[in-house]
Parts: C-alpha cells; sequence; structure tokens
C-alpha cells in the first residue's frame, strides 16, 4: 500500500511505483514497458537540452463513489498531444496506445489514487522528449514518451487574486490557429513576480493590442453574467482546454445556460457577477480580484468561496468526475 497521507495532499511530486515508457528508433515506436525507475538518464547534448523539443499533457484518475478508479477523458488529452507533437514536428504517439498506456500506468498505481472520502485525485503526466544528441539546429531523430503519476491535492486553495500582465507572451501556451502546444517556460518569470506581489496568477491580454482577456499563466477564465450565464474569451493563442470544453457542455446540456465564446474587452469585465478559472489543475477556482495597476474588479460571493453558477459548474462537472452524476458518453472511462 502507498505510504500517503491522502488528507493532507498538495500539489507535488510523490513517486508513485511504476511509469511507462516508449522509446522512437528509426522511425518507429517500440513496443513499451513500465519501469519502477523513475531516473532518466540522457546524452548531454539531447535535443529536449540544447532546443527544448518537449511537450506534455495533464489530465487525472478518480475514484468514484462507489470505489471505481476511472480517468476522465483521455482521448481528448491524445488528440492534443497529437496537434502539439505536429507543431514541434516531434513523431505522434498513436492515441489508442495512449490512452491504453493511461489505463495500464493508473491500474500498477491504483494504491495511490486517493480515495473518494479525501477530494484528492491522481495526477496523470504522459510526456514526450528529444532524447538523442543533437547540435545543430534541427529536430531530434530519437524521443522518449513517458507517463508518470503522483496523488495530488487541489492546486488552489482559497478565492483567486489575479493581477493584469505587464508581460506578453512569447511564447503562447496554444500556438496560433494549429491550437496546439503546452509551453510555461514563457509564463514562469511573470507568474513568479506576481507571486511576489502577493496574486496567484497572471492574467494575460491579447498580445497584439493588449486590449483582450485571454487566459492566466496556468489555466483559462471564464466570466458569469448577471442573469447566470457564461462568457469566455475565444482567441486562437488561448490553450484549448479540454476542461473549458467540458464545462460548456455541461452549462447547456445540465445547467441550460447560455454560453458565449467572444472576445472580451478588460475594459467590460467590471460588468459581470462572477468569474473562475478552469482546467486539470485548477478545476474550477473562482477569482474574488483582478487587479490592473491603479484599478481593481473585485467579485464578492455570498457563501464567499464562489458564486452560485460558479457552484452549480464546480458541482457538476466533480459529480461526473466522480461518479454522483451520470456523464456524456465517453466522459468517464473505468481503470
Amino acid at each position: 500500500m502507498a505510504k500517503v497521507d491522502f488528507n493532507k495532499l498538495s500539489f507535488d511530486y510523490v513517486k508513485a511505483d511504476y511509469r511507462y515508457v516508449s522509446k522512437y528508433r528509426d522511425g518507429k515506436w517500440d513496443d513499451g514497458e513500465m519501469t519502477k525507475d523513475n531516473m532518466i538518464v540522457i546524452n548531454e547534448c539531447a535535443g529536449v537540452l540544447q532546443y527544448a523539443q518537449t511537450c506534455f499533457e495533464g489530465l487525472k484518475a478518480y475514484e468514484t463513489v462507489d470505489g471505481k478508479i476511472v480517468c476522465f477523458r483521455p482521448d481528448l488529452n491524445a488528440e492534443r498531444l497529437r496537434d502539439t507533437c505536429k507543431r514541434m514536428n516531434m513523431p505522434i504517439f498513436p492515441k489508442d496506445r495512449f490512452v491504453k498506456a493511461v489505463k495500464e500506468v493508473v491500474k500498477l498505481n491504483r494504491d495511490f489514487v486517493p480515495p473518494y472520502s479525501s477530494n484528492g485525485s491522481l495526477y496523470i503526466r504522459p510526456f514526450m522528449f528529444g532524447s538523442d544528441p543533437v547540435i545543430s539546429v534541427t529536430s531530434a531523430k530519437e524521443y522518449e514518451f513517458r507517463i508518470f503519476v503522483t496523488p495530488v491535492g487541489s492546486y488552489f486553495k482559497n478565492s483567486l487574486q489575479l493581477c493584469v500582465s505587464d508581460y506578453d507572451r512569447a511564447a503562447p501556451r496554444g500556438t496560433g490557429n494549429i491550437k496546439a502546444g503546452l509551453n510555461y517556460a514563457m509564463s514562469m518569470y511573470p507568474t513568479m513576480q506576481a507571486h511576489e506581489n502577493g496574486f496567484n496568477e497572471n492574467l494575460y491580454l491579447d498580445p497584439q493590442n493588449r486590449i483582450y482577456v485571454e487566459e492566466t499563466g496556468g489555466a483559462n477564465i471564464v466570466f458569469v453574467t448577471k442573469d447566470g450565464n457564461l462568457v469566455t474569451p475565444k482567441s486562437d493563442s488561448i490553450l484549448p482546454s479540454i476542461t473549458k470544453r467540458s464545462i460548456i457542455q455541461v452549462a447547456k446540456d445540465y445547467l441550460s445556460l447560455k454560453v458565449e465564446e467572444r472576445k472580451i474587452a478588460l475594459s467590460e469585465i467590471s460588468e459581470f457577477e462572477e468569474c473562475f478559472l478552469c482546467g486539470t489543475a485548477a478545476v474550477v477556482s473562482p477569482v474574488s480580484r483582478i487587479h490592473d495597476r491603479d484599478r481593481d474588479y473585485n467579485y464578492s460571493y455570498e457563501d464567499k468561496i464562489m458564486g452560485r453558477t460558479t457552484r452549480k459548474i464546480y458541482d457538476t462537472l466533480t459529480g461526473i468526475q466522480k461518479g454522483i452524476i451520470k456523464g456524456p458518453d465517453g466522459w468517464i472511462q473505468e481503470i
């Protein structure tokens, strides 16, 4: 049994027993294997070290109310990784093998899945990197695809405070019309600056005009109108969030809410009633304040935690993930 206090989980790495490894050489992937070794040994000139040719995904597994272990929409993570690899000129890891490997890793590490009562989850991190020596500016020829898991608690603990970023993203998380890529490196410096000034996250504006709200360094953003409907930014440079896509469907099909995806000017965010961030790690995290230089936009809630509509979204989405509410076909895959 895993020696983990599931009632005191943070969002930090905990070594689980098994991880999955598959290697790409001579134009094809090998059969892959499970290993207990969590250390990676690569050449000092490996493509990932010299030119950062790497990408990753993030998803979760849960224990449901009736004791089953399930994973939430892994097929969409496989598809997004495929799009990322195309953009990064990396080999595609087959979708069916991706989903199968995710399930195998979770099954072998089932002792690390937090119990339903803990409100925790098993975070799953598939990633790929160029592994052979590359000194000229070119793509690697060999790659490793890996999956590890770690039990986690909440990413954000309280209602969030954001600051409008003074920095433009040189490499946004979503890369243009291809809608691929997960690159947090360019957001790390401004994010640390935000933390030093007492904020949880940076809120980025569109890089061209700095007029429209886009996303934060680690999550998508959603606003709630005074009549309880959702409005969320639309932009080619926003990460195509699987969580947000799921929330939009939940809002429409389960809660009969209207959802509008459009450009949202910073000047209009004071008109909204509620605000929250969403993502695999963030889940649904309420925002209480957005600071822009000498102005604050505040969102106050009756229960001082999250707004009424945000609560409905949170309860419905997590209810589907934890087996309390029946989800759409294919959303929940049992391990």
